[in-house]
C-alpha cells in the first residue's frame, strides 16, 4: 500500500519575483543583441526567455483542504497539503485532491433482509480522503471505489439484520438504527480504507418493505398492534376486577356466593374489555304477585 510523504516546495511569490525578473531581462538582453548586432546577448536573452517560461509552470496555488500529489516521470515524489502560492520543479506532473468532505447519498435498492424479505434501503455516508497517495495509486478511481464499496456495504448489512420482526431481544434494522449505523460505519471503514478514505459518518434515510409485500407487511403490523393493545388491556381489566372484589370483600359491602362471584367476574370484563360504552341495567327489585 502507498503511503503519503511530504515535500519541499519553494515560497511562490519569491520564485516570481525571479520568473519575471528573469522573463524581462531576457527581453531586453534579446533586444539589446538584435540592436547591437551581436549574437551572445540575443542567445542569452533567448535562453533568459525560455527559463522564465518554463518557471512559470512551476507554481501551485492550493485552497484549504485541497492537496497536490507530485510525480516526477511517473516517480511519487510526495503530497503538498498546506493552502498558499507554492512554487515547485517545473517538470513535476500535479494532480489535485480536495480534502473537503463528501455527501453521498445512496439510491434506494431492492435486497432481502435476513428472514428473505424484500425491502428497500437507502444511505447517505459522509467521507473524505485522508491518505492522497492511497487514494491516487492504490485504485483506480477512488471516487467510482467508495460507491462502489458504500454499495456492497449496505446489501450485507441488509442481509445480516431483519427488517422488525426477529428474534427475541434481536436488533432490527428499525428497532436498532443508531446500531446499525454505527455498524455500517465500521465496515465502510475497512472497506475504504485501502483507498485512504475515512468515513465520518453512515446513516440509513430510507428504509421500508418493498412494494409487492407492503400490503401484506402493513395489515401483519396492525393485527400485531391489536394484539399488543388487547393484552394490555386484558391485564388492566384483571387487575381491576381483583382490586374491586377484594375492596368489596373487604368492606362486607356484598357477600358473593360462587355464582354470583363468577356473574360479577364476566360482567366487569365485558363493561372494561369492551369496545363499546356499556349501557348499565338497574335492577328495581321483583314485585309480589
Amino acid at each position: 500500500m502507498s503511503q503519503e510523504q511530504s515535500v519541499r516546495v519553494s515560497p511562490g511569490w519569491q520564485m516570481l519575483t525571479i520568473s519575471v525578473v528573469s522573463l524581462v531581462g531576457g527581453g531586453f538582453l534579446f533586444v539589446l543583441g538584435i540592436a547591437m548586432e551581436h549574437w551572445l546577448p540575443a542567445v542569452l536573452g533567448v535562453g533568459s526567455i525560455v527559463a522564465a517560461i518554463v518557471m512559470f509552470a512551476g507554481f501551485i496555488a492550493l485552497q484549504p483542504n485541497e492537496a497536490v500529489v507530485l510525480l516526477l516521470f511517473g516517480e511519487y515524489r510526495g503530497s503538498l497539503r498546506e493552502s498558499g502560492f507554492y512554487w515547485a520543479n517545473p517538470f513535476f506532473t500535479k494532480k489535485k485532491i480536495s480534502l473537503r468532505l463528501r455527501n453521498m447519498e445512496g439510491q434506494k435498492l431492492k435486497v432481502n433482509d435476513k428472514q428473505g424479505n424484500p425491502i428497500e434501503i437507502a444511505t447517505v455516508i459522509v467521507w473524505r480522503v485522508q491518505d492522497t497517495a492511497q487514494a491516487t495509486f492504490d485504485v483506480d478511481d477512488y471516487t467510482q471505489y467508495v460507491n462502489m464499496q458504500s454499495e456492497t456495504a449496505v446489501r450485507h448489512l441488509a442481509n445480516s439484520y431483519a427488517y422488525d420482526h426477529g428474534e427475541e431481544n434481536e436488533l432490527t434494522l428499525r428497532s436498532g438504527v443508531d446500531e446499525v449505523s454505527a455498524t455500517l460505519k465500521n465496515e465502510l471503514a475497512a472497506r475504504l480504507d485501502k483507498a485512504g478514505v475515512v468515513v465520518e459518518e453512515a446513516r440509513i434515510t430510507h428504509l421500508a418493505y418493498a412494494p409487492e409485500i407492503a400490503g401484506v407487511m402493513l395489515r401483519r403490523q396492525q393485527a400485531d398492534a391489536i394484539i399488543a393493545a388487547r393484552q394490555k388491556i386484558v391485564h388492566g381489566a384483571v387487575s381491576m376486577v381483583e382490586m374491586a372484589l377484594k375492596e368489596l370483600s373487604e368492606r362486607q359491602v356484598v357477600e358473593f356466593d360462587p355464582d354470583r362471584k363468577a356473574a360479577m367476574v364476566s360482567n366487569l370484563l365485558v363493561v372494561l374489555c369492551g369496545e363499546r360504552d356499556a349501557q348499565p341495567v338497574i335492577s328495581m327489585g321483583t314485585s309480589a304477585g
